[in-house]
């Protein structure tokens, strides 16, 4: 007689499953439809690549190249990855630099539809977990941090702000960052252009 009278899992012994069967996207010609609460949002989607200039005031300015992806799969929200990398003054890469994941979410009213506002969470491998609150007017989107959640060994970052635009076709940003006793200063920049989507 077995100790477990209600008996293994559905589950344990099933068959093996097939990949994920849902299409994500950050070209709009093919895969789902962009979900409509997104449509202000519509200009972000895609793979972009370019350049920017980093600095804070607890250590030096430095050049970095960057990858950003934009995509989705037909619901109210876009994935973001980022990945950055440290480019010497003959523009080699030097090493792996800042990664970051997360999610931009619209904000729908009472009736399902989409609003101006936007929720972004954001995770980095450095243990640390934002939540910021913004808008989108027109082709520009700003957001602010409303909570910061670090684990026990990441730098003390405290708050952000961000600005993103497409200008001209490019995707262009401006980071500000609050951490290790610095207030919020200044600390990336780039202009990436549009290479997939």
């Amino acid at each position: 007689m077995s100790d477990n009278p209600i008996g293994p899992p559905p589950w344990l012994n099933a068959p093996p499953v097939e990949p994920y069967p849902y299409e994500e996207t950050y070209d709009l010609r093919k895969g789902p439809d962009l979900h409509p609460a997104l449509l202000g949002l519509l200009p972000y989607v895609g793979l972009w690549r370019g350049r920017g200039r980093g600095g804070f005031p607890s250590i030096e300015d430095f050049d970095y190249a960057q990858e950003i992806r934009i995509t989705h799969d037909g619901r109210p929200f876009l994935y973001y990855e980022s990945r950055a990398w440290i480019l010497d003054e003959q523009s080699r890469p030097v090493r792996p630099a800042g990664r970051e994941v997360g999610w931009w979410r619209a904000v729908l009213d009472a009736e399902g539809r989409g609003t101006d506002e936007l929720e972004v969470l954001l995770t980095t491998p450095t243990g640390i977990m934002e939540l910021h609150l913004g808008k989108v007017t027109g082709t520009r989107v700003e957001i602010a941090t409303d909570a910061v959640v670090r684990s026990a060994t990441a730098k003390e970052v405290t708050g952000g702000h961000r600005l993103f635009g497409i200008v001209e076709g490019a995707l262009l940003y401006a980071q500000e960052m609050a951490a290790v006793g610095h207030p919020l200063s200044p600390h990336l920049s780039a202009r990436l252009v549009r290479v997939g989507g």
